[in-house]
């Protein structure tokens, strides 16, 4: 018999000049990773001469590169070059050793490596059954981060004894880590209430400084809470802008006198514009008394206490109910990593787990596992524990505390030029690598005066392209924030940019 196959289309029909589409032929993968490797390496080599902030104007990539998409194939290379003459000279170089205006989001060769291969892999990690070494990989790296950081063992996925009853996961931001605890949170104390459904969600109250960043007001909103329920409480220099343990009692207090349920605190270790650091224990004591979820942000500041003289700004954490921190911002381990930690996973996981009847599997059933999406917003998750242990396990304890401390070591040097030049002043008193400063008013300059010449300064700093500064606002002075931190910066990035500085603002006010 003849064949059945009349289909015009089919393979034997495709002309030979024709090959199939193969978006992993093994061939194609290694070329075209090595021309990556080559643009990566090429660009660290050579970005401390890239001007920090770019040049161009809203926009500007659809003009230089075509606003509808290809229809057909082009070689890889002309990708790359397109990469480099437009895409490149519009970024921003958070990298660059001349970048201080942000905390810093650090990056290391092995952090790059394992989120390579994690990307190459391409798990999708959402029970321990759908990848087991994913899930027991994120555990681990998350343990032993918990060791350095010297958590108690409450907070451990795994301790001597076994599988413990706390227990951690990789997020992507802060804001996430905020969220997904608040909803936690709000779930306690409407079983507290005796709520039927959702219908107390408007006693419900949180709670947090001033200074805490406004990630936690929006995290707030989508958790269902009350703007009207949101309390900012007011910090000043008398407590170096952190959260006051009196004033959080009175107003916890004055809110559950009024019927209301106090329902969340969040403590920050290294605020965003002043790197206040709350103090922990104390406003862990005072939300005890109501039974609030006490939640410790320390996104930043969370990666120096591994080193033993920052460690005390955790005092008090054994009392918390949860604890996040970024590795991507300052433990050399590229976006996105947040690591949430909670002394009972459980309370988190009665609240976000979901059991369809496609990932129901023996290993879940058994309750050995954690089912790491039972403890995030959504479901699908990037196997982003590799990189964290590849960098812990490459570097070790040593010279990850080596990098902390060399970083504050730089601020403090920048702090005492700073403070050695009577044209200038530090604002509030330097914690970590975070320096805050400004021009001072002298002569016959008013407030306002200096702080339009503080925004000077910093415009005209930033549009040299030589570096680059943020600024804040403290107790209504316009602040400039220089952040020490970027993984390429030396002694010399920092002594060139407060020489700019100097030459800059002589420019402004002598």
């Amino acid at each position: 018999m003849g064949s059945l196959d009349t289909n015009p289309m089919s393979l034997s029909a495709l002309p030979n000049d024709k090959a199939a589409f193969e978006p992993l032929n093994p061939e194609d993968v290694r070329a075209y990773l090595h021309k990556a490797v080559d643009f990566i390496s090429d660009y660290y080599t050579n970005i401390e001469s890239m001007p920090v902030l770019p040049n161009v104007k809203p926009g500007y990539l659809q003009d230089e590169l075509s606003a509808s998409p290809p229809t057909y194939s082009a070689p890889f290379d002309v990708t790359m070059k397109e990469l480099r003459t437009s895409v490149v000279p519009g970024m921003t170089h958070w990298a660059s050793p001349n970048f201080f205006a942000f905390f810093p989001s650090t990056n290391s060769a092995a952090a790059i490596a394992g989120d390579l291969i994690a990307s190459a892999m391409n798990t999708v990690g959402f029970t321990w059954q759908a990848s087991p070494a994913a899930t027991e990989m994120e555990v681990l790296a998350l343990d032993w981060l918990a060791q350095l950081l010297r958590l108690p063992t409450t907070f451990m996925n795994r301790t001597s004894t076994g599988r413990g009853t706390g227990g951690g996961v990789i997020l992507g931001t802060t804001s996430e880590a905020m969220l997904v605890t608040l909803v936690a949170a709000r779930d306690a104390a409407l079983r507290r209430c005796g709520s039927v459904g959702v219908s107390d969600i408007p006693r419900l109250v949180v709670y947090a400084a001033d200074q805490t960043h406004s990630t936690f007001f929006k995290a707030c909103r989508l958790a269902g809470f009350d703007p009207a329920n949101i309390r900012s409480i007011p910090t000043g220099p008398e407590t170096n802008y952190g959260l006051d343990p009196t004033k959080l009692l009175e107003v916890m207090q004055d809110d559950a006198n009024a019927g209301l349920v106090p329902t969340y605190v969040c403590a920050t270790v290294g605020t965003t514009s002043s790197n206040a650091v709350d103090p922990v224990g104390a406003v862990a004591d005072v939300a005890a008394m109501f039974n609030a979820w006490v939640h410790v942000d320390a996104a930043y500041a969370g990666s120096a206490c591994i080193c033993p003289e920052f460690r005390h700004h955790l005092d008090g954490v054994e009392r918390v109910d949860s604890i996040s921190m970024s590795p991507h911002k300052w433990l050399l381990t590229c976006l996105d990593c947040t690591c949430l930690y909670v002394r009972d996973a459980h309370r988190l996981s009665d609240s976000l787990e979901t059991n369809p009847e496609y990932l129901k599997n023996d290993a879940t059933e058994s309750g050995e596992v954690t089912d790491l999406k039972d403890m995030q917003v959504g479901v699908g998750r990037r196997f982003r524990g590799l990189k964290l242990w590849m960098v812990m396990r490459t570097y070790g304890t040593a010279k990850l505390q080596e990098h902390i401390r060399s970083d504050v070591a730089m601020a403090k040097m920048f702090e005492d030029s700073v403070r050695a030049d009577d044209r200038f002043e530090v604002v509030v008193p330097r914690n970590f690598a975070l320096v805050c400063f400004r021009i001072k008013v002298s002569g016959a300059m008013t407030e306002e005066d200096t702080n339009e010449a503080n925004r000077v300064l910093m415009d005209n700093l930033n549009k040299t392209g030589k570096a680059y500064l943020a600024h804040t606002v403290i107790g209504d002075k316009f602040v400039l924030r220089f952040a020490v931190g970027s993984s390429l910066q030396e002694e010399r990035h920092v002594r060139n940019a407060w020489d700019l500085i100097k030459k800059t603002a002589s420019s402004i006010i002598d």
